[in-house]
């Protein structure tokens, strides 16, 4: 059995896992649907924050609720609660980021027959002194709320504790990507992807347990001969990343880094353990990596993905879309013409709940890859 095992079981069939946790421990189970969830506030609660990354299935029912130009992720995340596909939620989290996240909460608590409802309503502009001060008094709003509806105190040593738990989780994924980086025949691009996902709905310390085995079974192993794929980097705003990693490996690439919603989004920064926790908490999410719902300059995306590619010294950036996703498409254009300004090649692809046909994807790989 692969090392990797659990994580693709988790990955498969993140429901299952949900369900069993729950019955395991008796404890509540909360969806969200964002990296901008602060999830260490319903882990205190003694929850499991659990990533809602929408439907597989076709989607009908939320088409009577939702214009057919919103997003997937929307539409598929609609449909599962419509579907009675998420009864064992106790709970939805909603952080306002897109617009049409911000109206599926509405849509959702009118129509989901969840029981508790939570919106966490972030600043778009995160760098000035009275956004940071506003998104602190949100943090402590979302706390008390909690409380309240989890029927449970959420004390600061639990937070700190919480705290501890997540940083180390971060922690070990950034090393694992690092590792990627550096040797990427170590972990082969499908298994990564798994991992990350998993990370995302399973209990956090199970997690680390089994991820602390795939970081030990890889001390000292050797990187082998330096493969001549071209290395690239996938950027952009798919919440489910799709396992493309094995085609563009055997075409000739890798994905040695991203900046994704499932991916390096989810894992960049610390919390401090000192002082105010809820401070500490608030100035994470807040000097991260942006997503672009968020602004912090009017080239902060673009200069990040510029850096992102020199320091893992990539040949090409592939542009992965919702689509419909205004933010990432307002985002796209300017953020090109900084990779183009220094003659980096990049590739947009804009997908719905399920990739192009393997023939039509890999036609467009392969004429990427010849460019690099």
């Amino acid at each position: 059995m692969s090392i990797y095992s659990r994580f693709h079981e988790v990955a498969g069939d993140p429901h299952a896992y949900a369900r069993d946790w729950k019955n395991r421990t008796g404890k509540k189970v909360v969806g969200h649907f964002c990296t901008y969830t602060p999830e260490e506030f319903v882990a205190a609660a003694g929850a499991l924050p659990f990533r809602l990354f929408g439907t597989t299935e076709d989607i009908s029912m939320a088409d009577s609720h939702l214009q057919a130009y919103a997003c997937s992720l929307v539409r598929g995340g609609l449909e599962d609660v419509l579907r009675g596909n998420l009864e064992f939620l106790d709970g939805t989290v909603f952080p306002h980021t897109c617009d049409s996240i911000q109206r599926l909460s509405d849509i959702w608590r009118l129509n989901g027959g969840i029981k508790n409802h939570f919106d966490v309503i972030l600043p778009v502009q995160i760098h000035t002194k009275s956004s940071q001060e506003y998104f602190i008094d949100v943090l402590h709003k979302f706390r008390a709320e909690l409380q309240e509806k989890m029927g449970t105190e959420i004390t600061d040593a639990s937070l700190k504790k919480t705290i501890i738990l997540y940083n180390d989780v971060r922690e070990h994924l950034k090393k694992l990507y690092t590792l990627r980086s550096a040797h990427p025949s170590l972990i082969p691009g499908h298994d990564m992807n798994a991992l990350v996902k998993a990370s995302m709905v399973m209990d956090k310390e199970e997690f680390l347990k089994e991820v602390k085995v795939v970081l030990k079974s890889l001390e000292g192993a050797d990187g082998g001969a330096e493969s001549s794929n071209k290395r690239i980097i996938l950027t952009g705003g798919i919440c489910n990343s799709p396992d493309i990693y094995g085609l563009l490996d055997n075409l000739g690439a890798t994905v040695v880094w991203d900046d994704l919603c499932t991916g390096t989004r989810y894992f960049e920064g610390t919390i401090s353990s000192e002082g105010n926790p809820v401070e500490a908490i608030g100035a994470r999410y807040l000097e991260r990596d942006l997503c672009p719902a968020k602004h912090r300059g009017n080239t902060s995306r673009g200069d990040s993905l510029l850096e992102t590619v020199k320091e893992h010294n990539a040949a090409g950036v592939i542009f992965m879309f919702l689509k419909f996703c205004d933010p990432q498409g307002f985002d796209y254009p300017y953020m090109k013409e900084i990779l183009d300004g220094e003659k980096i090649p990049s590739m947009l692809l804009e997908i719905e709940e399920q990739l192009p046909a393997e023939g039509q994807l890999k036609t467009r790989f392969e004429t990427f890859i010849d460019m690099l």
